[in-house]
């Protein structure tokens, strides 16, 4: 396994750091025959607008795409569930020669009849850029004859990356900004965007930010709201987690609404409490927020110290391997598993920029493999080479890891599990503990022939 060659023309997107120069080649398609881990447009705009829970999603394309999106993320709703049906036109042969014009207008018609959404998104897959379905029409149409917005998504996977469709989902988004009232608004007021509520996440951050005194306008798109999102131009600052996502929206609501933004991230206990000391900092000039801030991280902190030290004392030495979607995720990873006493050996992500990766360079060892748009075969390779006990990953991830015989840590958008927050970090401390210690390991022959050039290493 340990000689597997790399693909030519993968060598520029995979480094060890202290081996050479390190210039990363990233934002570039998939190598063709690389079976990348990375989803397509379509998918990128799917995972962003999904969680939206009181709008119709519906999907003009083969059943297929619908089929593979249905419930894509684990986001939960405090309301409305919606958005966890999946509707499609399902184009058949017949539509692909004839168009499907009229198909999307008749489900269009009778879905916002039966179901009565606040909105709804119409995703455009790659049969429909081929065949030219005049979708933004259509939705013209529907939206005047019905009174809801009725907004079309240019998702055609064939047009680039996932991350374009982050482009395509955040369009779609800002034409629903701006169009609701602002009254009830107060100063100090956030947007959180780019927290999708996987497993009630963002419940526990809103919590955090009321207790600190601040309000939460809207969260796009965890447990999202039409008519909060209407209104989000009236909040004060716009907080960006999910930065290859949603940086595109806070951007554009920067320039027309003169909203500033920051980036933040909810993962590992320095990051979490540097998003409330942040938001806190912005406000300074209620001397009162900063000290409830203050009160609160201890209070959080202080709860879960003592678990997380016991369980660094099992983990310490272990060595992790990262894949993630977006890199700023990797840099917090790499700090939480540094305070359960572990060392990342790889890291690497689908949708990083050459910016995100100089940092990755700067925060790992010497020795770490980092890597852009990794396949199947790369991340095997390094798991072995590089002596991994452990691989954090998503869904597609996950039979990697087994395969190869190490502990897995599912940290993508289908799990079910919140790991953000404080609370969140003790729950990843004991996911992480469980699966790296699990004694069924000590059956795996890859695991016996590893233990075994561990002891002969000097």
């Amino acid at each position: 396994m340990a000689s597997i060659p790399i693909l030519e023309g993968r060598q520029a997107q995979i480094h060890q750091k202290g081996t050479q120069p390190f210039e990363m080649d990233c934002g570039k398609h998939s190598l063709a025959g690389s079976v990348s881990q990375r989803a397509c447009v379509f998918c990128g705009s799917r995972v962003v607008l999904y969680p939206i829970a009181d709008a119709l999603h519906l999907i003009h394309g083969p059943i297929g795409c619908a089929a593979y999106t249905w419930d894509i993320r684990g986001a939960l709703s405090s309301g409305p569930e919606l958005h966890r049906m999946s509707f499609s036109t399902d184009l058949r042969e017949r539509d692909v020669i004839f168009g499907g014009e009229k198909k999307l207008a008749a489900a269009l018609d009778e879905l916002i009849d039966h179901y009565q959404p606040k909105a709804a998104f119409v995703y455009s897959t790659c049969i429909v850029g081929i065949i030219g379905d005049d979708v933004a029409a259509v939705c013209k149409k529907l939206q005047q004859q019905k009174g809801i917005p009725v907004l079309p998504v240019h998702s055609e996977g064939f047009k680039g990356t996932k991350k374009d469709g982050y482009q395509a989902a955040c369009d779609a988004l800002f034409k629903l900004v701006g169009t609701g009232t602002t009254a009830d608004i107060e100063p100090l007021s956030i947007n959180i965007l780019g927290e999708f509520n996987i497993g009630g996440e963002a419940w526990l951050i809103k919590q955090y930010y009321e207790e600190m005194g601040v309000q939460v306008v809207s969260i796009m798109t965890g447990d999202g709201r039409v008519d909060q999102i209407r209104r989000s131009h009236g909040a004060a600052l716009n907080v960006v987690q999910c930065s290859g996502a949603l940086t595109f929206l806070a951007e554009m609501m920067k320039d027309k609404y003169g909203i500033p933004y920051i980036r933040a991230s909810y993962f590992g206990i320095d990051d979490m409490a540097k998003a409330l000391y942040d938001v806190a900092e912005h406000f300074k000039a209620h001397k009162a927020l900063m000290d409830r801030t203050r009160n609160l991280v201890r209070r959080e902190v202080e709860s879960i110290m003592p678990e997380l030290g016991r369980i660094r004392n099992d983990l310490a030495g272990k060595r992790a391997a990262i894949y993630v979607g977006g890199a700023f995720k990797a840099f917090s990873l790499i700090k939480a598993l540094r305070y359960l006493g572990m060392r990342v050996v790889l890291v690497g992500s689908q949708t990083g920029n050459a910016s995100d990766y100089a940092t990755l360079q700067t925060m790992c060892a010497d020795g770490t493999v980092i890597l852009d748009d990794a396949n199947p075969l790369e991340l095997s390779k390094y798991i072995v080479e590089q002596q991994a006990d452990l691989f954090i990953g998503g869904v597609k991830e996950r039979p990697i890891a087994f395969k190869m015989g190490i502990g897995f840590c599912d940290h993508n958008h289908e799990r079910k599990i919140p790991l953000a927050g404080f609370a969140g970090m003790l729950q990843f401390a004991r996911e992480v503990h469980a699966s790296v210690t699990s004694p069924v390991w000590q059956f795996v022959p890859a695991q016996a022939a590893l233990a075994g050039r561990r002891e002969e290493a000097p």
